[in-house]
């Protein structure tokens, strides 16, 4: 039976969830299988996916089994598998670098990291040594030297990279040439949630502009309790994510708002919140006759699953394009996943594309023609 080689940084709720996921859909049937693109991508289930290397730093987790790992403080997200066999595969000791938030030393144990004594892992020889194929990223908010540092690991080691996390790699041209030139694929950046509040919000901007009206301002506020937000207190951590999700919203846009008009962030961090994610959206706009339109909406989620649907297909497109030798940026699955794509695709076209892709069509000449950056990516 074929099997997908799975590398984790960053055991946290995003990892939690996407290894509960893989045991979950293990045991339901295709016509029960919520959640996800397609039970079967290229003749791969989720539960095809195999983890045989874990990195984190939070002393909690290094030394232990994933399959224990992922359950240990301060992960906090829902627990939809509790039943998780044990892997054989113990979580090593990553490098810190940027990994940690200095004000997070000043929350209790349970809600922050506490990172391990233990000397670093040399990843690499690790991702070697297991024979990954790809490696998935899940550093916290603002970790650019983290990032930029498994990016490398990963081409080092000639391991595939999908990168959940705004810390741009894929998107960005140079180190998506480094992919290219390494022979390996990979996929960014800022993983989508299934129905989140970046996906609500920029279908929500698709229909007023695709319906005649007229977007004047909006604001999008993000509460949470779970790590992610506790991180994201530290507001010079949040460059990248602002820019990424703005961008996800205003380019679906003819013509972007003005900075003064669009904010789009995180809020606070409410510790009893844990992983639901509570997204408050305000839109003000102009109909018929210039006439004021308001819409507000509250989304609640439990934030990491969201995630986990997405993640699953992201590495199965990856190890589609492993087997057919495409390196560099994967453009149609990026665009349908991930908040900053190299190339931003309406919802509908990405969903198309990667249909495509996993069909192994070639492309028309319409098609090129509407989209050239696949065959430039090719």
């Amino acid at each position: 039976m074929k099997k997908i080689r799975l590398a984790i940084a960053g055991v946290g709720n995003c990892a939690s969830s996407l290894v509960q996921g893989i045991e979950y859909y293990k045991t339901v049937e295709e016509s029960d299988c919520i959640g996800l693109m397609h039970y079967s991508i290229g003749g791969y289930r989720p539960g095809d996916i195999d983890v045989v290397a874990a990195f984190d730093i939070d002393a909690r987790k290094v030394g232990m089994d994933v399959s224990d790992a992922i359950f240990a403080k301060p992960n906090c997200t829902k627990t939809f598998q509790p039943e998780i066999p044990r892997k054989g595969v113990e979580v090593k000791m990553g490098p810190v670098l940027d990994g940690v938030a200095p004000h997070m030393k000043d929350y209790p144990d349970n809600q922050s990291f506490l990172v391990s004594g233990e000397k670093p892992c040399d990843i690499k020889r690790e991702l070697e040594e297991s024979g990954a194929e790809i490696l998935i990223n899940y550093m916290p908010v603002g970790s650019e030297k983290a990032t930029r540092y498994y990016a490398q690991a990963a081409i080092d080691s000639g391991v595939a990279f999908v990168n959940c996390m705004p810390v741009f790699i894929a998107s960005d041209q140079a180190w998506a040439e480094k992919f290219k030139e390494a022979g390996l694929p990979v996929v960014g950046d800022d993983i989508k949630s299934q129905i989140g509040a970046t996906i609500v919000h920029r279908t929500l901007t698709k229909l007023f502009k695709d319906r005649g009206c007229k977007l004047d301002r909006t604001y999008q506020l993000n509460t949470g309790g779970n790590t992610d937000f506790l991180n994201m207190l530290n507001r010079d951590r949040l460059r990248s994510k602002k820019i990424s999700k703005t961008e996800a919203v205003q380019s679906v846009l003819d013509e972007p708002l003005n900075a003064d008009d669009i904010h789009i962030g995180p809020s606070d961090y409410i510790p009893w919140q844990k992983d639901n994610k509570i997204c408050f959206l305000r839109m003000e706009a102009r109909i018929f006759g210039d006439v004021p339109i308001n819409l507000e909406l509250r989304l609640s989620v439990e934030d990491s699953p969201n995630s986990g649907g997405s993640s699953i297909d992201a590495i199965r497109i990856c190890k589609l394009a492993l087997e057919r030798g495409i390196s560099g940026p994967l453009l149609e699955i990026s665009a349908y996943t991930m908040k900053h794509p190299p190339v931003q695709y309406p919802d509908d076209v990405a969903r198309e594309l990667v249909e495509r892709f996993i069909a192994g069509e070639m492309y028309d000449d319409a098609a090129l023609a509407l989209h050239p950056q696949i065959l430039s990516a090719r």
